[in-house]
């Protein structure tokens, strides 16, 4: 096992006075350092201290054509970046390309008898299917023909709502191959969440599966499809196609019919384009790839718009370097293709890179907690990616498990929220059995790749921290004024990148302002500036970082909650709980869980004349799950007398979720109704001591983030 170094106890001092949304004190004891093994080291893509000379500030924007020379081109860029437009940026801007053939055509000559795909469906009885590189190559193609023969073409939207199956990636590479944008919907949220999708990027066609099986359980997927198409309508877009992939061949195995004209099944349409071959569509470098949608704190969903050229290039550069990824290994991304992380680290970025990148269908935890440990057995996985989430999962259920299997990562990934520092050590020494590199990721849907992250060969581990910033990004830390905090100061504040990159995504679909708003115009001192030092991308996450440079993230400063992973806009929450005819108020806040990270609680208080009851909490926990998906469920909904609200009106948020955790909730002087707090905090706090669900105590940066949740 690696030898620990230990790192020195920061003397922090806390100033509550400065205390806010973004000036945080911060009081944790720093980490030490893993070296990474020497075995790793020589083989590393990334052992030359050079890279990062490479990539500093000076080299800056021309470094990243290290990245997209990693790309075949039709046609040569003429300008790598193009500020032309702030903050639309272009990158690579001249050049031609397919992303189709990037990560299918080009590896056949050497590849094309090699395993591109692996998938292996949660049945552990049922055999695994290998998909080589030349079979990948005849499955895009075939059913990049029927979407050619529906009329599809360069920059039509097609919506996929689709689980974690190999038709998924066949299906969106499809789309690229015809230069089409294709918008993923996760297979998890409901058809309702699907459908207003739909309507927001005027997608005509949809495309599903009848089913898959999750947790045991055959599902019927299709029934989402209805609702998606009528939750479309109702908001003024009309699906054309609904094009149904079986589960199993030649069985319908959902008890919804098929709509005559409307849906049809893709076994039977694919059986007119056997064998066909469609030319990959040469698209420019700036042209859409796809939308992927998230959660904001309006109602709307994001509709993140990310980049043929530049967002390619740039998943593929951080799979070279950071993932370690080289076309012998059989690395397997344990998300969901539903996610930027799958987009990004099972279909793109590793297919580009020629590698064999392994699916699965299911939970992990099924049928028990040995189940990834046998799956990496059985397949040789040697590069393993996963989130906290399922880490904390595993560990929980099944800690001695992994010891029990003869598997051997050479490198993990952790992605999607922080990692604490005792489970970061649980997933090093009992996961990676102490021989594999852990390389800890800080990133977003929005910026299509890691941002915040060590290289694993330079960079030695700190458990509970990302590492320093990734190649080619300068990150910095500032105040509500714009002042940047010390490195080494204790002192958490909003982390931002002051550049632009390749993988940043070019805009929100349809709302070209809320992407200026959302993200920009916080630090941003001059809309007329050409020059992108004018313009640093806000993150909307706290952070602080250490005086060797590492970045430890909070977690949200604005009111979404991340739940495995997983982002949920509150205004979406509480608009579907607002639904409910009873609800006059609501609320959702975030709950600490050491499980799934985050939980969503809600409070409601209801109108004039309507008792509580536990059908409405019902009905709410209903509404939720209809609107956005079981992901959402709520932990707890509280039917309270009335919210904690200041003189204009404004829900107090950091109030009810400091009652929710326990925690102090601070100056409440402001409230019109001060007390009410005590009403809510004697009700909430008791029940949750009846039930057992009293939570441990709270870290100093917990307690943090939970105090600056909803600000006001």
């Amino acid at each position: 096992m690696a030898e620990e170094v230990q790192g020195q106890t920061a003397d922090e001092e806390s100033d509550s006075s400065e205390s806010s949304e973004a000036t945080i004190a911060v009081h944790w004891r720093e980490e030490g350092y893993y070296p990474p093994p020497p075995k790793f080291i020589g083989q590393a893509n990334a052992s030359d201290p050079a890279i990062v000379a490479r990539f500093a500030e000076e080299n800056f924007p021309e470094c990243f054509r290290e990245y997209a020379d990693l790309l075949s081109w039709d046609e040569y860029w003429h300008t790598t970046l193009d500020t032309s437009n702030p903050p639309f940026w272009k990158w690579f801007t001249g050049g031609k390309l397919n992303a189709s053939y990037n990560c299918v055509d080009r590896h056949l000559a050497e590849h094309k008898n090699k395993a591109a795909l692996i998938w292996v469906p949660e049945p552990e009885d049922a055999a695994h299917v290998v998909v080589t590189y030349q079979e990948l190559y005849r499955q895009v193609n075939e059913f990049a023909a029927v979407l050619q023969a529906a009329g599809v073409k360069a920059g039509d939207r097609i919506t996929l709502h689709m689980p974690m199956v190999p038709e998924l990636p066949v299906t969106m590479l499809a789309c690229a191959r015809l230069g089409a944008i294709h918008s993923q919907v996760f297979g998890g949220f409901s058809g309702a969440a699907c459908g207003h999708r739909i309507a927001d990027s005027t997608s005509k066609i949809l495309i599903t599966m009848d089913s898959y099986y999750r947790s045991g359980v055959v599902q019927d997927h299709k029934v989402k499809a209805d609702e998606a198409v009528e939750a479309a309508r109702k908001e003024g877009t009309e699906v054309e196609k609904v094009l149904v992939w079986r589960r199993f061949p030649g069985q319908y195995s959902s008890e919804t019919p098929m709509v005559e004209g409307r849906d049809f099944f893709v076994d039977e349409l694919l059986a007119d384009h056997l064998g066909a071959v469609v030319a990959p569509v040469s698209m420019p470098a700036e042209a859409p790839l796809f939308l992927m949608y998230t959660s904001g704190t309006t109602g709307r969903p994001k509709g993140c718009q990310h980049s043929t050229g530049g967002y390619l290039a740039y998943v593929t550069g951080t799979s070279k370097y950071y993932q370690d990824i080289h076309p012998d290994d059989t690395y397997w991304c344990m998300a969901d293709i539903g996610w930027i992380t799958g987009h990004s680290y099972i279909v793109y970025g590793p297919l580009s890179l020629g590698t064999t990148s392994v699916i699965y269908e299911g939970t992990p935890n099924y049928p028990d907690a040995g189940r990834p440990w046998r799956i990496a057995e059985r397949l040789g996985v040697n590069i393993f990616h996963t989130s906290p989430t399922a880490i904390r999962m595993l560990r929980k259920v099944g800690p001695d498990e992994p010891a029990k299997y003869d598997y051997h990562f050479k490198h993990m990934t952790t992605v999607g929220e922080p990692i604490e520092p005792e489970v970061w050590r649980w997933y090093y020494k009992s996961v990676g059995k102490g021989e594999a590199v852990i390389v800890d990721t800080w990133w977003q849907t929005e910026t299509g790749g890691f941002i915040g992250t060590g290289l694993p060969a330079l960079n030695p581990m700190k458990p509970g921290s990302c590492g320093p910033a990734a190649l080619g990004i300068y990150l910095d830390i500032l105040d509500e004024n714009g002042e940047a905090i010390p490195q080494g100061s204790g002192k958490a504040g909003n982390i931002i990148v002051r550049n632009p990159w390749p993988g940043i995504f070019e805009t929100i679909w349809g709302q070209p302002d809320r992407f200026v708003s959302t993200y920009f115009a916080k630090y941003n001192k001059d809309p007329d500036s050409k020059d992108w030092h004018d313009w640093p991308y806000f993150a909307g996450d706290g952070a602080v970082q250490s005086e060797d440079g590492y970045f430890r993230i909070l977690g949200r400063v604005d009111d979404v909650i991340n739940v495995a992973g997983h982002r949920l806009g509150t205004k979406e929450l509480e608009s579907s709980a607002l639904a409910v005819e009873e609800i006059a108020e609501a609320a959702a806040v975030p709950v600490i869980d050491d499980v799934r990270g985050r939980a969503v609680e809600m409070y409601v208080s209801l109108k004039p004349g309507i008792e509580p009851s536990p059908e409405i909490e019902a009905k709410v926990k209903k509404a939720i799950e209809t609107d956005i998906g079981k992901i959402a469920r709520p932990q707890n909904i509280w039917i309270v007398p009335d919210m904690p609200k200041t003189r204009s009106g404004k829900i107090m948020r950091r109030v009810i979720a400091a009652t929710s955790n326990f925690a102090d909730v601070g100056d409440i002087t402001t409230l019109a109704n001060p007390e009410i707090v005590d009403q809510i905090r004697h009700q909430v706090q008791n029940a949750k001591h009846a039930r057992g669900e009293v939570p441990r105590e709270l870290t100093e940066a917990e307690e943090a983030e939970i105090k600056s949740f909803g600000s006001e």
